[in-house]
């Protein structure tokens, strides 16, 4: 890495979003000042989302962790005393050697989710480290288990629509996602569409931005995407829309779909969706008579307890209305399934007999509600206090004084503060890294464009650290980051196409970077057909896949709590940034009913716990749902409580994914203040943090 002030930098960002934005980064004096997109990656068209223009703030910020600590106070304080990495990785390497002799490498449980991290940072040395010492594997169920399962099963590696090929397509629908916080460079191809001629469904409980652009926006009931979708399948077949002989040649299943699809009508569906039987009906005219038509299916739908079904029912859609074959035509959800770079062959597998902890119960594990004991955990690349459901069971697991917890991040993160160590951690524009985007077609590679502040370490480094000071290292490691780069890129089979792209211009396309879904790609599946309705997918929900199951704590006059993203974090990352106290969103008429105003301080309340915040109104939310933002910090609510408190631990119907969105809530008024209620950040004062004294 070589700095010279004054100079602009092309790098890329590894965030947790879909489009792995290509980077300019202008450094003076040794500090970023500036970020901006360049034109490297064909998405990016040189501009960037506002969370990433400020994450100079995250570098330079009064909660960027600068030299190791380890805890002096009650855990939950975050008071830690400054030591030397040297003393820091005794003691770490110490209490793994201990934990592993006293009970065994499965009560050591690494803790992380690699959304945005790329083949140096997750999975790699971590991943040698912790298979070596035998510890628990971890499900990544938080996010993307029901999508991934779903189209795994039914399409196998089967990549989507490239981002310039929704400009082809003449009826576009965005269901379940809100690109405009979450993929800000799909959105321009959306409006281009429209200005092509296309018409644009939207279905979310919100009118969100690009709904209020659409030509129908259906904001059904938070979990009922599942009915809407079987009451377009149904129409399709019974009306002669289907195509037959597409699904005669390509796909398995196609009967059985038809056969569980019967009973949901128009009007049934719209019973439960909370929308127009009519509407329904219009959307599914369009959908047949459009070519090419879209499906942008995004994570929202899954977040229920049908959601697998859900998903997989939105996906039958195309195969079942004959809407492959064309540009712009077919679906888009994930399309990681282009790359395949992965560092496994440098990594030992796992025991196979190595228990698995699915992440959205780490707080019942910790509290010793599962058959695990968990005595040491490390988290690395994950906020879990802010990220997790039954938020309330993870803090008093994290409180526990026999638990050791290290937590290993570039931030003093609400985790953080129950840590025994912390350890400070490199970002992204600090340390060498590969990634691929999951909605844009690109692998990029970056280099350091700075020093790393204060002595904070790359994951790479601190984890070859911990396996060498623990003689778990062995002859032929692979031990340099290039090693492990080129490893990836073996694996993916490019690596004489894709290594000098990277190496010269730090960016290289998939192999097909706008592929037409059966025709460049078919499906991965095990006898190359579409499987429309799942043996899999039937087998692990009992045989109930498409089964509408409705929610048993519904309660006539509660309300359903939704925890969409925003532009203000990346899931958590980022949060640190905004400082202000989040409001709670009701419509006029569910605060009316329960004569609150805008402002009052209200307690969102059931079963599991409460969060008090400012209440706000909006007539873009529909009646019955609530809305506080996703992955909100403590000091974003009065109580230090957030909506995953409030977040039962019920797993999706397959895969067993989180379902925030089946949360249901009262709300009532606290107190009424005579003036606006000002967020205050509660920095704590001590020598780890960027300015301490």
């Amino acid at each position: 890495m070589a700095e010279t002030n004054g100079t602009t930098h092309r790098t890329y960002c590894p965030l947790d979003c879909p489009d792995c934005c290509s980077l300019e980064v202008k450094v003076e004096g040794g500090k970023v000042v500036k970020l901006d997109g360049d034109q490297r990656n064909p998405v990016t068209q040189g501009f960037i989302c506002t969370k990433v223009r400020h994450f100079p703030q995250r570098l330079y910020g009064p909660k960027r962790l600068l030299r190791p600590g380890v805890r002096d106070g009650a855990k939950g304080e975050g008071k830690f005393r400054p030591v030397s990495w040297g003393e820091a990785l005794d003691l770490v390497a110490g209490k793994l050697r201990e934990t592993v002799d006293r009970h065994g490498g499965e009560a050591i449980l690494p803790y992380s989710y690699g959304g945005g991290n790329g083949v140096l940072s997750q999975d790699a040395y971590d991943a040698r480290l912790f298979r070596r010492l035998g510890a628990l594997n971890l499900a990544p169920t938080v996010c993307a288990a029901a999508t991934s399962r779903a189209a795994e099963a039914m399409y196998g590696q089967f990549p989507g629509v490239a981002y310039q090929d929704v400009a082809e397509a003449r009826l576009v629908v965005v269901w379940g996602a809100n690109p405009s916080v979450s993929s800000i460079h799909l959105v321009p191809y959306v409006l281009e569409a429209k200005r092509r001629g296309a018409r644009l469904v939207v279905i979310d409980p919100r009118r969100i931005a690009l709904a209020k652009q659409a030509d129908l926006h259906l904001a059904v009931n938070p979990g009922t995407d599942l009915a809407v979708a079987l009451s377009l399948v149904r129409w399709l077949f019974a009306s002669g829309r289907a195509d037959r002989r597409f699904l005669t040649e390509h796909a398995d299943g196609a009967e059985e779909l038809e056969r569980r699809a019967e009973p949901w009508t128009f009007e049934a569906a719209a019973s439960v969706a909370g929308v127009p039987a009519s509407d329904l009906e219009t959307f599914a005219r369009w959908y047949a008579e459009s070519s090419p038509a879209l499906i942008r299916c995004g994570w929202g739908p899954e977040r229920n307890r049908n959601g697998g079904s859900a998903v997989a029912a939105i996906l039958t859609l195309p195969a079942v209305a004959g809407k492959f074959g064309v540009r712009g035509g077919g679906y888009m959800l994930s399309n990681a399934s282009a790359w395949n770079l992965s560092t496994e062959g440098a990594v030992a597998a796992p025991p196979t007999d190595t228990p698995t902890l699915n992440m959205n119960r780490l707080g019942r594990a910790l509290l010793g509600e599962t058959k695990l004991e968990i005595r040491l955990l490390f988290v690395f690349n994950s906020n879990p206090l802010a990220t997790l459901p039954e938020q309330e069971k993870v803090r008093a697991g994290l409180r526990r004084e026999d638990l050791f917890t290290v937590v290993f991040d570039p931030v003093l993160t609400d985790t953080a503060r129950y840590a025994d160590v912390v350890l400070p951690a490199t970002t992204f524009l600090e340390q060498a890294e590969l990634s691929r985007g999951y909605g844009a077609y690109v692998a990029q590679r970056s280099r350091p464009v700075i020093a790393p502040v204060g002595e904070s370490r790359s994951n790479f480094e601190v984890f070859r650290d911990l396996v060498r000071q623990l003689g778990l290292g062995r002859p032929g490691d692979p031990e340099d980051p290039e090693e492990w780069v080129a490893a990836a890129l073996g694996a993916d089979g490019r690596a004489e196409e894709l290594a000098p792209l990277l190496a010269e211009q730090g960016i290289g396309p998939a192999r097909f970077p706008r592929p037409v879904q059966m025709v460049d790609v078919l499906p991965a599946t095990a006898n190359g057909r579409i499987q429309l309705c799942s043996e899999d997918l039937d087998q692990e929900t009992g045989g109930w896949l498409y089964h509408f199951r409705p929610n048993p704590e519904e309660r006539a006059g509660s309300l359903t709590l939704i925890s969409p993203a925003t532009s203000k974090a990346v899931c958590s990352t980022l949060g640190e940034l905004d400082g202000k106290v989040a409001s709670l969103e009701l419509h006029p008429d569910d605060a009316a009913a329960r004569g609150l105003e805008p402002g009052d301080i209200v307690r969102v309340w059931n079963y599991l716990g409460e969060v008090r915040c400012p209440l706000a109104l909006s007539r873009d939310l529909r009646p019955g749902v609530a809305f506080l933002p996703k992955a909100l910090w403590s000091h974003h609510t009065l109580n230090g409580v957030t909506a995953n408190a409030l977040a039962a631990n019920h797993p999706t119907d397959f895969a067993e994914g989180a379902t925030f969105n089946d949360a249901r809530v009262e709300v009532e008024l606290v107190e009424r203040p005579t003036r606006p209620v000002a967020g205050e950040s509660q920095e704590p004062a001590f020598e780890l943090l960027a300015g301490g004294g």
